[in-house]
């Protein structure tokens, strides 16, 4: 985690000059995550993303060796000196404030302070990597970084895409003030509860009693001064950005711009391919036992069960605040534990498939589409909301704001001839109207490919 390997691509070819002309052609990224993750009418829907695609196609060529290229100065595994990594803050008075890791240990952060014009600038990052909806889950969590901040370590910043401070590779958010929220409480920073772990000592279920104090102790160091704060999170850390939207959003003044970037965060309530929902199963679990009820939106407990609203699919109905959400159609992560947990699969016909698509039969990969189709579906009570944000690609990976590969190198996706960093970009400071763009079926796109992040 802390010995990052850059990559330098160059991508040539005559016929793609039209398209990579203003583009740099190596591009810095890691292969690495800033923290390990989870134990977590489509066709020609864009004419534009169509001609990019058949360009790329066209006109991709990836060197992997390599010597200098002159002003380009393109390298290729060529190792760099180890980034610096930003220290942990426990949260002051955590044991009195609530704000415990579930062994009882203060709750934890990083931040990277903002420089220039993006000193007022303030952009939150809720970790992801899961959750434990059982004692058992949750016993065994905490004798990790992600169930104690005894085992957490600083880290670095940089090739972790929105969160990198390097302007090329990251233009719009280099220099803002920067924050990790780090998740030790296995419910998406929701729950409030005790219990008691398998060794006889007590469970502490605090997440939102966490995501409290953090933002709490931040306004004190200048995020109440804000002109501008984006709230985002990738996968159990996406759905929590879900979750708190708007209350971010309400402890500002009208006049800061505040909106908020789930990545990989639209959890589906699917079959899964032996006809069980064992992931609403799961969730259910997990909301009795850490009592996440107080974090859900009313209009929707007025009508749902709370596992219910839980759900990626009836959050966004209850949202306010201007929010992107950044997904994969085929999100690796849910396909291999929602759509193809190993329980429905005993004869193991899909293992292979499942590590990577490529693998699949033509059955297979339509029971993906199918899996997209619906993802696709759920995100239609959004088109009408013009200050959201979509990037749906279809690609086999989760998690993409925070992998400078995906983020925005010269093999990110792409759609609508932009890189997420682009879309995104254009989201958030309004440089374009209507942002959202959505991928064909796999396996259209040619800006996808093996090495992003599953």
């Amino acid at each position: 985690m802390h010995h990052q390997l850059s990559i330098h691509i160059l991508i040539l070819h005559d016929t793609a000059k039209t398209v990579l002309a203003n583009r740099t052609a190596a591009m810095a990224a890691t292969t690495k995550p800033l923290l390990h993750q989870e134990p977590e009418e489509r066709q020609h829907r864009s004419a534009a993303n169509s001609a990019c695609r058949l360009a790329v196609a066209s006109a991709v060529l990836i060197v992997l060796l390599m010597a200098a290229f002159g002003h380009l100065r393109t390298r290729l595994f060529l190792s760099l000196p180890d980034p610096v990594e930003v220290e942990l803050i426990l949260v002051a008075g955590a044991t009195e404030k609530g704000a415990v890791c579930l062994d009882g240990t203060p709750a934890g952060y990083h931040l990277q302070r903002g420089s220039g014009s993006g000193s007022n600038n303030w952009l939150i990052h809720l970790e992801g990597a899961g959750w434990c909806g059982t004692i058992k889950e949750c016993s065994d969590r905490k004798m990790s970084m992600f169930g104690s901040s005894n085992f957490m370590k600083p880290i670095p910043f940089a090739g972790a895409g929105i969160l990198d401070n390097d302007q090329q590779l990251n233009p719009d958010f280099y220099n803002w003030n920067k924050v990790y929220v780090r998740n030790c409480d296995g419910a998406s920073f929701s729950g409030d509860a005790e219990g008691q772990a398998q060794d006889g000592t007590t469970l502490y279920f605090k997440g939102l009693h966490i995501y409290e104090a953090v933002i709490d102790e931040l306004m004190e160091k200048g995020l109440t001064n804000a002109t501008k704060a984006l709230l985002t999170g990738c996968s159990a850390g996406g759905l929590a950005t879900m979750l708190h939207c708007d209350d971010f959003s309400a402890r500002f003044p009208r006049e800061v711009s505040v909106k908020c970037l789930a990545d990989a965060g639209f959890f589906l309530d699917v079959m899964d391919i032996s006809g069980e929902r064992s992931f609403r199963s799961y969730y259910d679990g997990l909301l009795h036992l850490q009592n996440v009820q107080k974090v859900l939106p009313k209009d929707c407990l007025a009508k749902k069960d709370p596992t219910e609203c839980f759900l990626s699919v009836e959050l966004i109905k209850s949202i306010n605040t201007p929010m992107f959400i950044l997904n994969s159609g085929y999100d690796s992560w849910q396909i291999r534990n929602v759509l193809v947990p190993d329980p429905s699969d005993p004869d193991k016909s899909w293992l292979s498939c499942k590590d990577d698509m490529s693998n699949c039969n033509s059955t297979q990969v339509e029971v993906f589409d199918g899996f997209m189709d619906t993802m696709v579906d759920a995100l239609k009570v959004v088109e009408d909301k013009e200050d959201w944000g979509l990037f749906i690609d279809s690609c086999f990976t989760h998690c993409q704001s925070i992998f400078g590969l995906s983020w925005n190198s010269a093999i990110s996706p792409r759609l609508g001839n932009k890189t997420i960093a682009e879309v995104v970009g254009d989201w958030y400071h309004g440089r374009s109207q209507g942002v959202k763009e959505i991928d064909c079926e796999y396996p259209c796109n040619p800006t996808c490919n093996s090495l992003l992040p599953t």
